[in-house]
């Protein structure tokens, strides 16, 4: 089933560094979007940024991994969540389950933030 979300992609140029940069813990890698929106419409407006800073880490240890993302000057998503690209995933995980772990666990801050460009987008969010 064809899932789309609004939000942004990592550019595979800016995915391989952040790869090497940050491994991934958990044997499916995932490393693709922020999401903005779940649910969108194919016609949504697209967002106006176009970078964000990659400035955590939030891992529960059993099996989601995930990165926080600043966008705009912030980490928290218009919905109350934390902007974040699932990073990586052990069997049985979804990445859904990110926003979670941030709530839960929370995340810790790393000692150097990295700047990405993200790519506004609507996507199949099941690919």
């Amino acid at each position: 089933m064809t899932r789309l979300v609004a939000g942004w992609l990592l550019p595979q140029e800016e995915r391989a560094p952040l790869l090497a940069l940050i491994p991934p813990r958990y044997a499916r890698v995932v490393a693709h979007h922020v999401t903005l929106k779940p649910g969108a419409r194919k016609e949504a407006p697209l967002p106006r940024e176009t970078s964000g800073r990659v400035v955590g880490l939030a891992d529960d240890g059993k099996g989601v991994q995930a990165l926080v993302v600043e966008i705009g000057g912030t980490t928290r998503r218009p919905d109350g969540s934390t902007w974040h690209i699932t990073w990586s995933l052990g069997p049985g995980r979804k990445p859904v389950e990110s926003n979670d772990v941030i709530r839960q666990h929370r995340w810790t801050p790393l000692e150097a933030p990295r700047d990405i460009r993200l790519e506004p987008a609507i996507f199949d969010s099941t690919q």
